[in-house]
Parts: C-alpha cells; sequence; structure tokens
C-alpha cells in the first residue's frame, strides 16, 4: 500500500527528516529533483520526445517546487535533453534552498529566462518537446494570480505534453476543485508520498499517470503515522492463494443472499451470480416467496429459499425469524439489493443487521432502511461491510450529496469510526473506512461502471469473500479492487458507453487471473 498525504502531513515529514534524521533541506531538494529527472528522461520516448536533445522548457516558481524544477533542468541537461528554465518571479525573490540550487545552475551554462514578454515565452513552449511545471507546490492555497497565473495559462495553450513536479500548480493540495487556475498535466511526479488532492475528482485528471518519486527519507519514516493508503494489487493478491486439491464446496463458504421484490428480482440474480463467480462454494438466495421462481430461472447454480411477504411483494415481518433460521448454519449474510422500501421490510432489515451474529454486507435499500438508526450497528454482534453511493450515505447521515462529496476521505473515515462499521463510500476512486480510522483508497474502476446493477454485483463478491472466511477488511479491500478491476476489463472488452452490470460479472475470472500475476 502507498500512503496518502495531506500537505500538513507532507511538511510533517519534512521537518522530521530535517531535524530528527539530519537530511539537510537541500538534500532532499537535490533527490527529488534527481529523481524526477530520471523519470522525465526515461519517459521522454513515450511523450514524443527524442532521448538526446529533447527540448524542455522547466517553468519554476520562487518557492521550494521551483528549487525542484532548478535541479530537474540541471540533471536533465546531464543527461543529454536540452532544458530551458523560466522563472515566473524575479531570482531575488527566489531564497532559501530553492536559492542554492539557482546558483548551481550556472556552471551548466543554462541561463534562467524572466517571465516577462508572453509571446517570447509562448513561441518557447510551443518549440518544446516536453514542459515541466515546477512553479506551486503542496504549501500554495487559493487562485495563482500574477505571473503564476499568466504562466498556467500559457503552459495549458501550448498543446505539449506536461510533466507536474509534486502536483500540478492550482490544484490543491488535499483535494477539491482548483480555486482559479490549474495545469492539466500528462504525468504527475510527485514526492515523497501521494498527495490526496491527486487521488480525487478533479485532480486524478488534471494530474495525468501519477509516480512518487522517493526524496531519501526511510520509508519506516515515511509510513510512521500514515492512516490513508492507496491500495495496490500485490495488497489483495495474496488473500487467494491457489486452492488445495482436497478443497470442496464447503471450504470456500456458504452465503445467504436476502435479496429482491417484485420489479427486483434481477438485484438478486446479479448479486448471486458474481458471489458465485467470486469463488463461494455456496450460494442460497432468500427471496419473497412469488419472486422465488424467477430468481431460480436466472442462477441456475444458487439454491433459493422463499420468504413470507408483503401485499406489495416485499419481506413481511413474519420473514425475520426464517432468515434468522437459514442463516444460523450459513458463513456470512448479504442483504439489501432490490429489497424494496415498504416500512416491513425496513424493520426486517434493521432487526436482522443489530441481531444476526454473522458478518454481513449491507448494501442498497438496507441502508435506506438504517437512516435514523445508525447507532445499532455499534451494538452489532458481528462485523458489518456498508456498500452507500453518495446518495445514500447523505441519506443515512441526514445531508446533502455535496457535503459527503466533498471531502470523501474524511466522509468515510468518520463513518466507519462513529458507527464501528466497515464502509465503502462508492463512486471514482472508492473509498474503505474502517473502524479504527484508516482508510483505502482503491484505483480500480472507470465511468462505465455508472450503472444499474453494477452495485449489486459488488454485494455478492463482498458476500462471497466473507463467506469464504475473510476478515471484513480484507473482504471488502478485496471486493472493491476486484469489482473495479472486472469493470476495467469489460470496458477493455465493450467500452465504457455499453458496459453493463453482466458485463463486469464475465469479467471477474480474468480480474482473478490477473491478480493471480501479481501474486507471483
Amino acid at each position: 500500500m502507498l500512503g496518502v498525504f495531506t500537505a500538513d502531513e507532507m511538511r510533517r515529514l519534512d521537518r522530521r527528516a530535517i531535524a530528527e534524521l539530519g537530511i539537510p533541506g537541500a538534500t532532499l531538494m537535490e533527490n527529488a529533483g534527481r529523481g524526477a529527472a530520471e523519470a522525465i528522461a526515461a519517459a521522454l520516448p513515450a511523450l514524443g520526445a527524442p532521448r538526446r536533445g529533447a527540448r524542455v522548457v522547466v517553468v519554476c516558481g520562487k518557492g521550494g517546487n521551483g528549487g525542484d524544477g532548478f535541479v530537474v533542468a540541471r540533471w536533465l541537461k546531464r543527461r543529454g535533453a536540452a532544458p530551458s528554465v523560466v522563472l515566473a518571479s524575479p531570482a531575488t525573490e527566489v531564497g532559501g534552498d530553492a536559492r542554492l540550487k539557482l546558483e548551481a545552475l550556472r556552471p551548466t551554462g543554462i541561463r534562467p529566462l524572466r517571465f516577462e514578454d508572453d509571446r517570447a515565452i509562448a513561441a518557447l513552449l510551443a518549440r518544446a518537446h516536453v514542459v515541466v511545471d515546477a512553479l506551486l507546490g503542496t504549501g500554495s492555497r487559493g487562485a495563482p494570480g500574477g505571473e503564476v497565473a499568466r504562466a498556467i495559462e500559457l503552459i495549458n495553450a501550448s498543446g505539449r505534453p506536461v510533466v507536474a513536479l509534486d502536483i500540478p500548480s492550482g490544484l490543491p493540495a488535499d483535494g477539491g476543485a482548483p480555486a482559479g487556475l490549474a495545469i492539466r498535466a500528462v504525468m504527475t511526479l510527485t514526492f515523497g508520498g501521494l498527495k490526496r488532492g491527486l487521488l480525487a475528482a478533479p485532480g486524478d485528471e488534471l494530474a495525468g499517470r501519477v509516480s512518487v518519486i522517493p526524496i531519501g527519507v526511510p520509508e519506516a519514516e515515511v509510513a510512521r503515522g500514515v492512516t490513508t493508503f492507496l491500495l495496490e494489487a500485490h495488497d489483495v493478491a495474496p488473500r487467494f492463494p491457489p486452492r488445495a486439491r482436497a478443497a470442496h464446496k464447503g471450504t470456500y463458504g456458504h452465503l445467504l443472499l436476502v435479496a429482491g421484490s417484485l420489479g427486483k428480482t434481477g438485484a438478486a440474480a446479479l448479486g448471486a451470480a458474481a458471489a458465485m463467480r467470486s469463488g463461494s462454494g455456496l450460494v442460497t438466495v432468500a427471496t419473497p416467496a412469488s419472486q422465488q421462481p424467477i430468481v431460480a430461472g436466472h442462477v441456475l447454480e444458487a439454491m433459493t429459499e422463499p420468504l413470507p411477504e408483503t401485499s406489495a411483494r416485499t419481506l413481511a415481518l413474519k420473514a425475520r425469524e426464517v432468515i434468522a433460521e437459514l442463516a444460523a448454519p450459513r458463513d456470512a449474510v448479504a442483504i439489501g439489493p432490490g429489497l424494496g422500501l415498504e416500512e416491513e421490510t425496513r424493520q426486517v432489515v434493521r432487526s436482522l443487521v443489530q441481531e444476526l451474529d454473522k458478518p454481513m454486507a449491507v448494501d442498497a435499500d438496507a441502508l435506506t432502511a438504517l437512516a435514523g438508526h445508525l447507532e445499532l450497528l455499534r451494538a452489532a454482534p458481528s462485523a458489518r461491510c456498508l456498500t452507500p453511493h453518495p446518495g445514500e450515505m447523505a441519506r443515512m447521515l441526514g445531508v446533502g450529496v455535496g457535503e459527503i462529496q466533498r471531502d470523501r476521505i474524511e466522509t468515510a473515515r468518520a463513518f466507519a469510526t462513529r458507527y464501528r462499521a466497515h464502509v465503502v463510500l462508492k463512486g471514482s476512486r472508492s473509498v474503505i473506512g474502517v473502524p479504527d480510522g484508516r482508510v483505502f483508497v482503491n484505483p480500480t474502476g472507470n465511468p462505465g461502471m455508472a450503472s444499474g446493477g453494477t452495485g449489486d454485483v459488488l454485494t455478492g463478491m463482498l458476500g462471497a469473500f466473507l463467506a469464504r472466511g475473510l476478515d471484513a477488511e480484507a473482504a471488502l479491500q478485496s471486493s472493491v479492487y476486484l469489482h473495479g478491476s472486472a469493470g476495467d476489463i469489460a470496458a477493455e472488452r465493450v467500452g465504457e458507453e455499453s458496459l453493463i452490470a453482466r458485463d463486469v460479472i464475465a469479467a471477474i475470472p480474468e480480474a482473478f487471473k490477473r491478480l493471480g500475476g501479481a501474486r507471483d
């Protein structure tokens, strides 16, 4: 897993490196710039530039980010490139370690140009193979102004591939929309660790491909105190070792999926199919009696059980005892897809969430049933894994969707710690919160998955992993990562525009195969 930092956390890491580890700030800057130069040199062919003689224009501000840019220019020249440096402020305003790096350019023959003539700078940018953005770092606040804003405007208008150092200038390091102009980069080389603003919209689009450049701080020190992480394939892969030759269907658990109602049997069928594709040994779908033949006809590999129903063909209060009996010999329960919102049904859901001593995935209409009753999660006898989209999270918390989306990481963290539940806030870069306050950002998935039924697929996958014996944290991480990976594979096959939930299910086997490659 890769640590994800706020600007404040990164500043504290820098201070610890200098004060406690004795690494001078100038050395950290040198390490950052040299590592970035090596990454740029390696990427030149992919950026459409020659390996030698590449015209690289490094546009620098007066602070630490500009200092990184000066180092990049110096090392790129050593690598055979032809760098130019443009200063967006007078050289007399460059101070601290950045001043030392500016002075170190003199022996190389690189003479920084002042940003004074827009037309001349625009012409220089237009001739570049690559532009490097070294204007503003993670410490900047608010909308860029003056020459920095003009520089951003000209860089974006140049049409040249842009590599941003640490974070695209103008983008808030902690996430959210830029207050003004911001760099649009094809690649961002971020120093020491990932920044939150690079992982959430619109930052993920403005940043392009993101790579972390080490700055010489020991890994153990970088990891100290980190509470937010980016999931990687090798975090998930070890949870799915090759199957033992003596394995049987009982080895991989029995999931009880409580789902479906009149007109919503598809949700139950999708969840069951996804659970089977995710390796659950057995799946039983419990659904209103009138809908049971329909569900059974859609998923041949799953068993079905009829439940007492209301006149609206949703779960009746009497279904609670039947479900409890069905759950007793099963390994895990998933509840919610297509259940409907009748009051009797909601009462059944709340009772089961509060009382069943089985790990449980809670989704869709079951989440709505919990609105106004979230405290019962704290008293649940076993793990509860909730999978809300922003609208469902807003409903549960009684706030607007905008408030949920304003800081998705802290929303998930606060919910998980307050209610002692495991939760994934779905969407672009889904965010997983666990009760001890750690948060995990998922890198897989694509906009094509924004269609009906894909959430039911996630519920089935999560339920399967709980039934297979993974703990709640591992099951939630694994299901979210593999669900997104299957969605990405489906998008490769059919495109994002035409992607539907069944395409995601069909891609689950390939997602497991690719995960096996990460394990090896």
